[in-house]
């Protein structure tokens, strides 16, 4: 209501209203001080939570303008032109499960000088960025040491820190020899290995054995229990599936991965689906192919570890991905990695090079007697599951995810929603029942991020600092949007924007 003596001023707003003949709406994305006259005089206002375009740097401003023509000859066109051919790899993928190798045999640099040559014969591979041995996490030395005493390269752990500290230990990112690990993600040469081939591309890539929970190496656990795991895994497990996929042929992990989507999986944090659908896959053929007492040891395993089916994940993402690689002028993105100090991304259209910014604590669910004070920064490379679609980007097909990583049934939803925004397409193989079976948001667009300041969402487990407590709870962290700028500059200064 109007003072008894308004000034002309006061009378401006009523005024003004009449003169548009309609109520008066305010949007305001100033100061939240340009809104209060107005609340005076019960105006809806509106504040916006604007900033300045990419922290007001304007040389992304200029290079997003360019790359948003995409008016064929012109830059943007010639990115448009990339992605396509980038997504249309990932969209025509067909990742096979085809064999069991070890690190040793398998493993092969990738790319860059010395590409093809196998893995030395005192390599550690680690998850995420590159990392030397002073300034690694805890839990990720923890696996160093654990996997150096496995190889038997050292008899205790105080021999096997200095000779990780020697400069002997050739540490490399698993990502540079077509690998992934969860968590610390430690592969050495002995260490068996699936190998997955995308027949549409002709490409392998490959994962460890998944350990299972409580004392494990991934975690930095490196003790005797653990070690005797790991020989087990080595010697007995690996071989029975070796011998079971020469019996039964390929197995596809694409099928796989699609019909646990529509049971409740999102094939990151929760695998209960995939594992059992793998068992189910692959047991009538072990019963037949090793002594019955090993494949109950086998089938046993599988039964009390339901994130057996997480490395075959990743590897199949990690094949899937790959084939997208090294295409000029695009900006998807092929990889999310972390290795608990940094988190770091690469690009289809920046070749090898990483691009990073530090890792932080997920916003977590804990184990009671832990909080965040007791967590390490975002470790491992199992997001290559969120940058090909899953996890994070698919937690609308696994709403039951949020009792292990906090937030509600509605935040599930929202994540996969949201992840539209930054991607490129959607994937018809990978369908979200609850989303009216729409495929998952894949092929993520480094301007898209930018640009809407929307980064990549991660379901993830939480590692405690020190080495071997394991996990500690599960939550839910974002990828650095440093990395994407950086990714996008550096994309600009190879194809000459802004020039």
């Amino acid at each position: 209501m109007l003072e008894q003596h308004p000034t002309s001023e006061q009378t401006a707003l009523p005024r003004r209203a009449s003169l548009f003949g309609a109520p008066l709406q305010v949007v305001s994305v100033g100061l939240g001080s340009f809104t209060e006259p107005f609340g005076r005089y019960a105006v809806p206002t509106r504040q916006v939570d604007w900033q300045p375009p990419f922290g007001g740097d304007p040389k992304i401003a200029r290079l997003l303008a360019e790359l948003a023509d995409d008016q064929p000859g012109t830059l943007g066109g010639r990115v448009a032109a990339a992605n396509a051919i980038a997504v249309t790899r990932i969209l025509s993928a067909h990742p096979m499960l085809v064999g069991v190798g070890t690190a040793r045999t398998s493993l092969t640099l990738a790319s860059g000088v010395g590409a093809g040559a196998p893995l030395p014969e005192r390599a550690i591979l680690h998850a995420g960025p590159p990392i030397d041995w002073a300034r690694m996490c805890g839990p990720m030395k923890g696996a160093v040491l654990g996997a150096i005493l496995l190889e038997g390269w050292a008899t205790d752990l105080a021999e096997a820190a200095r000779l990780a500290a020697s400069r002997e230990i050739h540490f490399a990112p698993c990502h540079h020899y077509r690998a992934v690990g969860p968590m610390a993600g430690v592969i050495s040469p002995s260490m068996p290995v699936w190998v997955v081939r995308n027949e549409s591309a002709a490409n392998l890539a490959f994962a460890t054995f998944n350990e299972g929970l409580g004392k494990v190496l991934r975690y930095g656990a490196n003790g005797a229990e653990v070690l005797t795991r790991l020989r087990w895994i080595a010697e007995t497990l690996a071989p029975s599936m070796g011998a079971m996929l020469d019996r039964h042929g390929p197995i596809d992990l694409g099928a796989l991965t699609a019909q646990a989507l529509h049971m409740g999986d999102e094939c990151h944090n929760r695998n209960v689906a995939a594992t059992s659908l793998f068992a189910r896959a692959i047991a009538p053929t072990l019963v037949r192919t090793v002594p019955t007492r090993v494949a109950g040891d086998v089938l046993d395993f599988l039964l009390d570890n339901n994130h057996f089916y997480l490395n075959l994940s990743m590897a199949a993402c990690k094949a899937t991905l790959d084939a997208a690689r090294d295409v000029p002028y695009s900006t998807v993105v092929v990889a999310l990695a972390r290795n608990g100090v940094e988190f770091g991304i690469q690009t289809s259209g920046t070749g090898d090079e990483w691009f990073t910014a530090p890792s932080t604590v997920p916003d977590a669910l804990f184990f009671p007697g832990y909080g965040p004070t007791d967590a390490n920064p975002d470790l491992g490379d199992s997001a290559i599951t969120e940058t090909c679609g899953l996890g994070g980007f698919a937690m609308a097909a696994a709403p039951a995810i949020v009792r292990f990583v906090g937030g509600t049934t509605r935040d599930a939803l929202r994540y996969s929603r949201e992840m539209a925004t930054i991607t490129l397409a959607r994937n018809p193989s990978y369908a979200l029942p609850p989303l009216d079976f729409a495929g998952t948001p894949t092929g993520i667009d480094m301007r898209r991020v930018v640009e809407t300041r929307v980064a990549p969402v991660i379901n993830t487990g939480v590692a405690h600092r020190e080495p071997g407590v394991g996990q500690i709870g599960a939550g839910i962290t974002r990828a650095p949007l440093e990395c994407f700028v950086a990714a996008l500059r550096a994309l600009g200064d190879r194809v000459g924007g802004t020039q």
